[in-house]
C-alpha cells in the first residue's frame, strides 16, 4: 500500500504544485479534511496510517504534513519528528481530540507549525494550512535564491574553493562591491584575477551595465591611449572617422584594465587625471569629457619593486589601491584542487559532449603535489587535454603530462595528508557541501546535486552523513 501511495505522490508532483500530507488513521476523518483541503494551490495526497507517511516522507518533498496526532503504533509527533529531519522547512499541523498543554508545548518544541483540536471549524483549518503552506513557499524560495546566487558566484565565475585564503579573496570582494573605489588585484598569471573584477562588478549597482575588460600588455604602447580614451577624426594618420574610446563605453559600467603593470608612463599620467575626476581628452580633440566608469586594475608583478626602478608612478599606486585583493596562486590553496578538478570534469564534458566521471586516486595525487606555475587556468587547459586523449570514462595516469608524473620527495610527504582517497570521497564531499548550503533542505539539495531524493537518501547512509 505505501508503494502505491508513493507512486500516485509522484504523480501528482508532475505539475510542480506543492503537495500536502494528510496523516490519518480514520476513513471517514480522512475524507473529511481531504475535502477541506482540496482548494488550496496545491496537491493532498493521503495516508492512512504514520509507517505509510513516513515512507512518502523518505522519497517525496512535502511542503505540509497534517496528521493526527494519536495513531496506532508510531504516532503524530514521530511523524513531526522525521518530517524535519528528511527536510527541515517542511511545515507540520498536528491535529488531536485529547489536546492537552504538555502535548501542544511539546508539538512546538519539535518544531510544529500550529496545533489544532477536535473538533474544529473547516474555515480554521483551512486558514492555518493556507498559512503553513505560504510560509513554506517563501522560506523556500528564499533559500533557493540564496544557493543560486551561490552557486552563480562560484561556478558562473570560476572562484572555487573553501580553504581560507579564498574565504578572504570571498570578504574582500563583498567589502568591495559596496563602494566605487578602485581596487588593485594582484596575483600570478592564471590565478583568477580577472574572475574577481567580473565577480566585483556582477555584485555591484553598476552589474546591469557593461563590463569592459582590456590587457594592457596585448596592446601596442602607440594604440593603447586611442584605445581608452578614443580620438578625433584626423588625429594622426589613418584617422579616418571619430571613434569612442573604451572609457566612454564603460559609463555606468566598470571598465577593468589587466596587467596595469604594462602601461607606459604617458598612459600612467592620463590615468591618474581619470581617477581623480573622471575627466579626459579624446587624442586630437580639445574639448574635456568626462565618464562614469568604475576602473578595476590587476597585476602579475609587484607593483612596489616597480615604483623603485621608476617603472611605475607612485601617487597612481596609490589612486589605485584603495582595497588590495591578492589572489592566491593555486600551490597555496592546493584543499581547493580536488573541487575546481570536479567542477571542470563537469564543465568541460558537457561543452565537448564527451562522457568522463572523474579521476583516478592517481591522478588526483599527482594533481595535489604538482606546483601550478600556470595557476587555476594551467589545470583547466590540463583536464581538458586529458578528457581530449582518454579513451575510458575515467582520467588515469595514461594521459597523465610527463611533468605531473614526479614530484619533489619532501612535497610528497608534505601532502600526503591532503590526497583524497577515492572519487567517493570527493562525492561525499559535495553532497554534504550542498547540505550546509541549504541548511539540510534534502529535497532542495537532491535538486541542486541533479539526483532524486531517493538517490541523495541512499547517499547520506551510505557515507553516514546524517551522523
Amino acid at each position: 500500500m505505501a508503494a502505491e501511495i508513493r507512486e500516485s505522490t509522484l504523480d501528482r508532483r508532475t505539475d510542480e504544485r506543492p503537495v500536502i500530507l494528510l496523516v490519518e488513521d480514520d476513513a471517514n476523518m480522512r475524507e473529511l479534511v481531504a475535502n477541506i483541503l482540496a482548494p488550496l494551490p496545491a496537491s493532498v495526497v493521503s495516508a492512512k496510517s504514520a509507517q505509510d507517511a513516513l515512507a512518502i516522507l523518505e522519497d517525496t518533498e512535502i511542503a505540509v504534513v497534517v496528521t493526527d496526532l494519536r495513531m496506532p503504533g508510531v504516532d503524530g509527533m514521530e511523524v513531526l519528528r522525521f518530517a524535519k529531519q528528511c527536510t527541515p522547512s517542511t511545515m507540520v499541523v498536528l491535529i488531536t481530540g485529547y489536546a492537552t498543554v504538555e502535548s501542544a508545548v511539546a508539538a512546538l518544541k519539535n518544531g510544529a507549525y500550529d496545533y489544532l483540536r477536535k473538533p474544529f471549524e473547516s474555515e480554521e483549518l483551512r486558514h492555518i494550512v493556507e498559512r503553513a503552506l505560504e510560509h513554506y513557499l517563501l522560506s523556500r524560495e528564499n533559500l533557493r535564491l540564496r544557493v543560486a546566487n551561490r552557486i552563480y558566484y562560484e561556478e558562473g565565475y570560476g572562484l572555487i574553493g573553501r580553504t581560507a585564503a579564498m574565504e578572504n579573496v570571498r570578504r574582500l570582494i563583498d567589502a568591495s562591491t559596496a563602494y566605487d573605489c578602485c581596487v588593485l588585484i594582484t596575483g600570478e598569471s592564471g590565478s583568477g584575477k580577472e574572475l574577481v573584477a567580473r565577480q566585483i562588478h556582477s555584485q555591484s549597482r553598476r552589474k546591469d551595465n557593461r563590463f569592459i575588460a582590456i590587457n594592457c600588455a596585448a596592446i601596442p604602447e602607440n594604440i593603447i591611449e586611442s584605445e581608452l580614451f578614443g580620438y578625433q577624426k584626423g588625429a594622426f594618420t589613418g584617422a579616418d572617422r571619430t571613434r569612442a574610446g573604451l572609457f566612454e563605453a564603460a559609463h555606468g559600467g566598470t571598465l577593468f584594465l589587466d596587467e596595469i603593470n604594462n602601461a607606459p608612463p604617458t598612459l600612467q599620467a592620463k590615468l591618474l587625471r581619470v581617477l581623480q575626476d573622471g575627466s579626459f581628452y579624446r587624442l586630437g580633440d580639445t574639448e574635456p569629457r568626462t565618464t562614469d566608469a568604475r576602473v578595476l586594475v590587476a597585476s602579475n608583478r609587484k607593483l612596489p619593486e616597480l615604483i623603485e626602478r621608476g617603472q611605475f608612478r607612485e601617487d597612481l599606486y596609490y589612486r589605485l589601491k584603495v582595497i588590495e585583493i591578492h589572489v592566491p596562486p593555486l600551490r597555496e590553496r592546493r584543499d581547493d584542487i580536488p573541487m575546481l578538478t570536479n567542477y571542470f570534469i563537469n564543465r568541460i564534458t558537457t561543452q565537448l559532449g564527451k562522457k568522463v566521471n572523474g579521476v583516478t586516486t592517481s591522478v588526483l595525487q599527482a594533481f595535489m603535489r604538482y606546483e601550478w606555475p600556470g595557476n587555476v587556468r594551467e589545470l583547466e587547459n590540463l583536464i581538458k587535454r586529458m578528457i581530449i586523449l582518454t579513451e575510458t570514462d575515467t582520467l588515469d595516469v595514461d594521459v597523465l603530462p610527463p611533468e605531473l608524473s614526479k614530484a619533489p620527495e619532501g612535497l610528497n610527504r608534505a601532502l600526503d595528508h591532503l590526497a583524497p582517497q577515492s572519487l567517493e570521497e570527493i562525492e561525499a564531499y559535495f553532497i554534504s557541501k550542498t547540505l550546509r548550503e541549504t541548511k539540510g533542505n534534502r529535497g532542495l539539495a537532491a535538486e541542486i546535486l541533479g539526483i532524486d531524493k531517493s538517490t541523495l537518501w541512499r547517499k547520506i547512509k551510505r557515507y553516514r552523513l546524517d551522523e
